[in-house]
């Protein structure tokens, strides 16, 4: 899957992943590869993402949104 995270200054993440499990405001969730198209806010917390060598990298996040589609993954947050 295609990531890129991105804050309103810059692109803090972009390359491919196995994992990414976000803060959503209902809860966390996470996508793995083939997940369904998904939009939805997150909340303050961690994302944790898990790329091609299992090596985990973790941002602190203020809030923002998400949108999953076709294995491609979008997360604008407001600061990290």
């Amino acid at each position: 899957m295609y990531l890129e995270i991105i804050t309103p200054d810059k692109k803090i993440f972009e390359g491919e992943v196995k994992l990414i499990q976000l803060p959503g405001s209902k809860g966390a969730f996470e996508i793995l590869k083939n997940h369904a198209p998904i939009i939805s806010t997150l909340e303050r917390g961690t994302i944790k993402i898990k790329d091609q060598n299992n090596e985990e990298k973790l941002f602190e996040v203020d809030g923002g949104v998400i949108e999953n589609k076709a294995n491609k993954i979008i997360v604008l947050v407001e600061s990290a």
